[in-house]
Parts: structure tokens; C-alpha cells; sequence
């Protein structure tokens, strides 16, 4: 562990730092995505190729379309093993934090980080990072941390230990936070995916895997939200779909089965702004999404205690479904002028 006092200023230091077995925790956000695991378990199968000591946390459990991974059983979830969880993080020597810019995305681990001299490596794409690590690898222009930690990797001389297992993770966080390469692209980031295609990703395996397993219930639960639950707001090119507690427990809906509902609504012509609002046992929760430079980041962050991307972002609010819609129509009204036109359709 370094000093408290002294900071460890570049990749170059990492990767001297990483030169001597180290143990080592890998911690990712509550409610994890594909690139939060994908990032992690890809560092995971770097660190124990070099001989490191490694565990893997999260906050809650993964979605189950995931449990395929290659060593996704070995996430110890706090959740779950509260004690066991905090034993992890307190005997690092350091502490990767993937795929999260704030410390209270982890919850209770992050409250207890904040307050010791642990090494923390942030390796992130989220907007506005806070400075809570030692070393800040952060890439606001990147697809996904997958992306950002295959760039580090390059730099640090590392790339002898990506195989196609570490290859594999890696495409498949940025397959999940491009929506399978239809957002947040560049060519860096093709040229990244093609080198990964040449270590043996299988592409077709990979989009089978993530996109379609999907249970009977999901889309009932889908055609239910589309047809019952979907309100057009022409005037502001915005849609929204609600989910009530009601609804929870007619569709019996658990985690992961609302994932990706949002995105619907921008298949919807002329619509820039898509809102899914559900309500929750003591909270009510909002994904947004946009097109274009139309910012939702903005109004999770300002009105609904939120976060996120340009054109992904999620809030929540203590208020009822009702209340909390109300007042997302009524934010509308302060953005109308930047939704008035729809995304241009023309090149």
C-alpha cells in the first residue's frame, strides 16, 4: 500500500506497482451492467495471470444474462455476504473502482473507502469523476470503461496478457454500453473491437448471448408497457412509459427483466427524449434517453438526484409514481425551446 501522503501520478507507476504480487479487490457499482462486469472480470483475468491475490465485489447482484462469464461466480455480492464483502476490501493492498465516477455508487463500501488511505485506481468513462482515487483513469470520450481499460492496458505494455478470455470480457462491456455498436462510436473504438475480433471473440456467440435470451415474460411484460403503458407527448417529441407497484407484482418483474424498455420509445419517429418511470417499494426510479445533443444528464442531475451520460442518464425520486411523473412533465417545460424540433432525419 503507498504512503498516505504520496499519490501515484501515471500508468507507468501502476504498472511498476503491479510488477510485485499484490492483493488486490476489484469493485464495481450497485445494480452492475456488462461493461461494469466485463471491465472488471477482463482486469481480473489480467491480474491472475501475473500473479496477483484478486477478489471481486459489487454492491448487489449482476443481471442473470451475464452468468455465462467466465469467473462472474466469483463476485463475493455485499448484499449477500455483508461481512465478508468489507474483510475483502479492508485487507487490499489496492483497490480498482470500475465503471463508477462516485464513491456513493458503492454504497456502504464506498463510505468506508472515503475515509481510509487505501490505493484506489479509478478506471471510468462517466462525466464529471469525483476525486476520490489515487490514480484517475478516466475517459469521458470513450464508449464504455471496457474501452478505457484496453487503451490502459496498451499503455501500461500489458496487451501479452489479453487472451481471448480477457478479450471476450472486454467486447462485452462495450457491446452492452454501444447497444451493439449503435451509440457512442468512434473509430478508435473499431479499431479496438477488430483487434479483439482477431484474438478470438466470437461476435454472433456474444450478441446471441446478451440479446437474446429473453424470457416469455419479458416481452409480455414489453407489449404490456407499449400498448397500456405508453404516453406520446408530440409537443415536446418526448415519450414516457410507467410501471406501478401494481404492475411489479402482476408481471411478478425482479431485477433486469424492465432492462432496456426505455429504448423503445426512440424507435418512436420524431421522439428525442424517452422517459421510463417505475415505481418501487419505497422509492421511484427514471431512466432517460435521448438523441442528438439533447442532454438528460442535465435533468437527472437537477431534478431527479441522478446521473449519468449525454444521452443515458437515471434519477429517482421519494416521490409516488404519480407525483413523480407530474413533475417530470413539468421539468419539460424548461427544455421545450431544445425540444421544439426532432432530431434531423436528413445526412
Amino acid at each position: 500500500m503507498l504512503p498516505a501522503n504520496e499519490k501515484m501520478k501515471n500508468l507507468k507507476e501502476l504498472r511498476q506497482y503491479l510488477d510485485i504480487p499484490r492483493d488486490i479487490t476489484i469493485v464495481v457499482h450497485r445494480n452492475p451492467d456488462g461493461d461494469a462486469i466485463g471491465s472488471a472480470l477482463g482486469l481480473y483475468h489480467v491480474l491472475n495471470q501475473m500473479g496477483h491475490t484478486l477478489r471481486l465485489l459489487a454492491p448487489s447482484e449482476y443481471p442473470p444474462v451475464l452468468n455465462w462469464m467466465p469467473a462472474v461466480e466469483e463476485f463475493i455480492i455485499y448484499d449477500l455476504k455483508q461481512q465478508e464483502a468489507m474483510d475483502a476490501l479492508k485487507r487490499a493492498d489496492l483497490v480498482f473502482a470500475l465503471d463508477f465516477n462516485a464513491l456513493d455508487r458503492i454504497d456502504k463500501m464506498g463510505e468506508y473507502l472515503n475515509t481510509s488511505d487505501q490505493t484506489i485506481v479509478m478506471i471510468d468513462h462517466h462525466l464529471d469523476p469525483e476525486p476520490y482515487a489515487t490514480l484517475q483513469i478516466s475517459d469521458q470520450t470513450a464508449s464504455s470503461t471496457c474501452e478505457v481499460l484496453y487503451l490502459a492496458l496498451e499503455q501500461m505494455g500489458m496487451m501479452s496478457y489479453v487472451n481471448k478470455t480477457v478479450a471476450t470480457c472486454l467486447y462485452t462491456g462495450i457491446l452492452t454500453d454501444t447497444g451493439a455498436f449503435a451509440f457512442s462510436l468512434s473509430s478508435r473504438l473499431f479499431r479496438i473491437a477488430g483487434e479483439l475480433l482477431d484474438l478470438g471473440v466470437d461476435n454472433n456467440l456474444l450478441q446471441d448471448l446478451l440479446f437474446n435470451q429473453l424470457p416469455e415474460k419479458h416481452l409480455r411484460l414489453l407489449g404490456y408497457c407499449l400498448y397500456e403503458r405508453m404516453e406520446i407527448l408530440p409537443e415536446y417529441h418526448t415519450g414516457i412509459i410507467t410501471l406501478s407497484k401494481k404492475d411489479y407484482e402482476r408481471f411478478k418483474i425482479q431485477r433486469g427483466d424492465t432492462e432496456g424498455i426505455v429504448n423503445y420509445l426512440l424507435k418512436i419517429k420524431g421522439i428525442k427524449l424517452a422517459a421510463f418511470i417505475h415505481e418501487q417499494p419505497t422509492i421511484t426510479k427514471l431512466s432517460l434517453r435521448s438523441k442528438g445533443d439533447f442532454s438528460v444528464k442535465e435533468i437527472a442531475q437537477k431534478y431527479f438526484k441522478g446521473g449519468g451520460h449525454k444521452n443515458a442518464a437515471g434519477g429517482h425520486s421519494y416521490k409516488g409514481l404519480e407525483a413523480t411523473v407530474k413533475k417530470f412533465k413539468s421539468v419539460l417545460d424548461e427544455y421545450k425551446d431544445q425540444l421544439a424540433d426532432p432530431v434531423p432525419a436528413e445526412i
